[in-house]
């Protein structure tokens, strides 16, 4: 009988709450709380979305209370949109009659698509605030984004709806080849350090023209976007040596998104493409960041890609894959890739000086260094590899085995690593045996090798591969390879450091 009585009662008492629609509030006093005083939304391309920001409004009072309004001070007009507790309002813009619990607290949250006409014209900001109340309760909370303006390169759109392709081998992909005489851009194959660029889908290099990157050209891909140096075109990359933190010479390739969240995510954008049939592409002080591939290359038509004093960091799947290739690389760093920082794949011609690879990915699987003659499933599986060649270079990572030599028989596999520091643990003894692994005794591919010995970077996670006087690449590297300048433009001493850097005293 008790028990049917307390049924009864919590069904009275479930009822009673479920029929309550409202409670009773006192008016706002301008007493709320905010989390910020002042918004700024990460700086943004001209019409390109914002991400979505937060602000938290705290009711310390003891009492239920209504806020009247909550609304943009440019009122409907406003670039900003919100959201309050997950209503919509009047167009993101205006809310009214907004109830808050004592002790309690609300959520809204604050994006913008903002044009670079509607900021200032001095400070090319846009600003506005989020006003809560009226009169004497009125509170505000201010919002200021910085908009950057930009060249915008993308695919056609054509009446009937369908947008400009590429072909790809059988398939085709969104994307447009660049125009040396375009009415809006000019040159687009003229890449200043005027404005930085945006880029939708894949731009491509027409055969037989050069794109040509200035001193100082920013360069920011959208999803699924990239660059595509076609058969018979060259890519120029023309950077130079910068004196201050801002990069101000480096040639710099990564996403759209500006906010410091997105600085390291990696897979943003797809890959710098040069293609099968590609000739004489040249990159200097380039910075290639958050791609999924950093830097596709495939047979270049016979001539030699160069590659000098160029980093890349933070790539899905590969820093840097080739194909049947033919590299020369100079002080270049790679670090933190899905599958390989560098992946020198299906033979081809490769030689490293005074490089530093790295791998700090994730995983168990990830290595800094692939060397292969094969694909699998290609016709012919296998290809010459005539050269692979690692000078003064360090190849290091999270990995107990950072190089991996994949090997198949039919087809030339020439590779030597002299004067290199190698992270090669081998902990379950498995390449105790294999003969391209005999570190110490196989003086034809191997000399004067550092094992597993730690270069001490100065901030991996920051992509920061300095080193100092404590470090294992210490002057441990061979004179006859010598770079004079390192990947920043310090001159090195004699005998050099491995890797990428000169030695300088850290500043913490």
């Amino acid at each position: 009988m008790r028990s049917i009585t307390l049924l009864f009662f919590i069904g009275i008492l479930l009822s009673v709450c479920a029929c309550r629609s409202d409670f009773e509030t006192v008016a706002s006093t301008g007493d709320l709380v905010f989390s910020k005083d002042t918004i700024y939304l990460d700086t943004v391309f001209t019409n390109i979305g914002s991400s979505t920001y937060r602000l938290k409004v705290y009711n310390h009072s003891k009492n239920d209370i209504t806020i009247p309004t909550i609304k943009l001070g440019k009122g409907l007009s406003s670039k900003y949109r919100m959201t309050v507790d997950g209503m919509t309002g009047t167009d993101g813009k205006i809310f009214s009659n907004v109830d808050l619990l004592a002790k309690d607290s609300l959520y809204i949250f604050i994006e913008t698509t903002v044009n670079i006409a509607d900021a200032n014209p001095t400070a090319f900001l846009y600003t506005d605030q989020i006003q809560f109340d009226s009169g004497k309760n009125l509170q505000k909370v201010e919002l200021v984004t910085l908009i950057q303006d930009a060249v915008f390169l993308y695919p056609k759109r054509f009446t009937d709806g369908t947008t400009e392709t590429l072909p790809i081998g059988d398939e085709k992909i969104d994307g447009f080849y660049l125009d040396e005489n375009d009415p809006v851009n000019g040159n687009e194959l003229q890449f200043s350090n005027k404005k930085p660029y945006v880029i939708y889908g894949y731009a491509a290099v027409p055969s037989g023209k050069t794109a040509t990157f200035d001193a100082g050209a920013r360069v920011h891909f959208h999803a699924n976007s990239g660059l595509i140096v076609s058969n018979n075109a060259s890519i120029h990359i023309n950077g130079a040596t910068s004196t201050t933190d801002k990069l101000e010479k480096e040639v710099i390739f990564e996403g759209d998104r500006l906010e410091p969240e997105y600085s390291n995510v990696p897979g943003q954008w797809g890959t710098i493409w040069l293609t099968n049939g590609s000739t004489n592409n040249q990159l200097n002080h380039a910075t290639i960041k958050n791609g999924t591939i950093g830097l596709l290359i495939q047979n270049n038509n016979g001539t030699t890609t160069t590659i000098k004093n160029t980093q890349i960091y933070n790539s899905a799947n590969y820093g840097i894959l080739a194909q049947t290739a033919k590299i020369n690389g100079e002080n270049m760093v790679i670090n933190n890739a899905g599958q390989a920082s560098l992946a020198c794949s299906y033979g081809g011609n490769y030689k490293f000086t005074h490089c530093t690879f790295n791998n700090n990915w994730n995983s168990s699987e990830q290595v800094a260094v692939l060397v292969s003659n094969y694909i699998l499933g290609a016709v012919p599986e296998v290809k010459d590899l005539t050269e692979a060649t690692f000078n003064n270079c360090i190849i290091y990572g999270s990995y107990s085995n950072e190089m991996i030599l994949n090997k198949k028989t039919g087809a030339t596999f020439a590779f030597q690593f002299n004067n290199c520091l190698l992270k090669f643990d081998n902990l379950s003894n498995q390449f105790t045996t294999n003969p391209d692994y005999q570190f110490e005794t196989d003086a034809a591919h191997y000399n004067a090798i550092l094992l597993n010995k730690d270069p001490k970077f100065l901030n991996v996670s920051q992509n920061k591969f300095n080193i100092d006087e404590t470090s294992a690449a210490f002057a441990k590297g061979n004179s006859a390879y010598l770079i004079p300048l390192d990947v920043i433009g310090n001159t090195r001493t004699l005998p050099p450091d491995l890797g990428a850097y000169q030695n300088k005293p850290f500043h913490k």
